[in-house]
């Protein structure tokens, strides 16, 4: 991964401005769908079981977020990630809070088992307890670093042939021919909540335009800490740093990827 290679995927998405589905939290929904308008991507919040199936007919990548779960809900993530299945277009599952009840753990598990998904993306928490009964997560929130959980990525790379991202101080992009360190981001980031589904999100619209999924998530994660590093900037705490967030995705230019990518 290099400059170069993100700005070319981040052109795309601006070119093309991909059609990404999300069926996300109520926490959210405002903010992803403004990041991904701000990248330049097209987003729609679309979760009534009637009409997913059609959504996802034209849309160019699904996302499924599981953070604020009903049975209505998950009625339509299934509904939706079969027909995006069917038209094999990239799946983006986010299991959050995984762990933390056995109603979302059951949920996250079968809809991975059902759909084998492009993309996992989750915390280290997240990531373990879709492989061990006995990893608790604190709500939503991470009680594992990301390293802690690169053998389970590593197995769910293998088991279901996606791509397992990691969030944390430094993202791991876990697939079965390799690993990719994403080390962009700032420490006040994880002070913003639903930052992590925003990611998600942003892997949604680069997995849209770039079939080589590993790439396609380490490109998102390290516009994410980019963004997330020139928002920092004039911030003068969580409020003002995602309103700044907002706005360096939609600034971000050749320049701002020289200066703040970190190999």
């Amino acid at each position: 991964m290099n400059p170069s290679s993100i700005l070319k995927d981040v052109e795309t998405i601006r070119k093309t401005a991909p059609l990404i589905h999300n069926i996300t939290n109520y926490v959210v929904m405002n903010n992803s769908a403004n990041a991904l308008l701000a990248l330049g991507a097209s987003p729609v919040m679309a979760h009534a079981v009637p009409e997913v199936e059609e959504m996802v007919q034209i849309a160019g990548a699904l996302v499924v977020n599981i953070g604020t779960l009903s049975d209505p809900w998950i009625e339509a993530m299934f509904k939706a990630a079969k027909k995006a299945k069917l038209r094999r277009i990239p799946i983006v599952i986010d299991p959050v809070g995984v762990g933390a009840t056995q109603y979302r753990t059951t949920t996250a598990r079968t809809l991975i088992e059902t759909t084998a998904p492009s993309i996992i993306r989750g915390n280290g928490s997240e990531i373990m307890a879709l492989c061990k009964q006995d990893i608790m997560t604190k709500g939503v929130d991470s009680t594992s670093a990301s390293d802690q959980a690169i053998d389970s990525a590593k197995g769910l790379a293998r088991e279901f042939d996606c791509v397992v991202c990691i969030s944390g101080e430094i993202d791991y992009i876990v697939s079965k021919e390799s690993i990719i360190q994403v080390k962009n981001g700032h420490a006040m980031m994880p002070s913003v909540t639903g930052l992590g589904c925003t990611a998600t999100a942003l892997c949604g619209a680069f997995a849209a335009i770039n079939q080589e999924y590993d790439k396609a998530v380490a490109h998102a994660m390290a516009v994410m800490g980019i963004a997330g590093e020139m928002a920092a900037q004039n911030a003068q705490g969580p409020g003002s740093l995602q309103v700044n967030f907002i706005d360096a995705l939609y600034q971000l230019s050749a320049s701002h990827i020289e200066e703040f990518f970190k190999a």
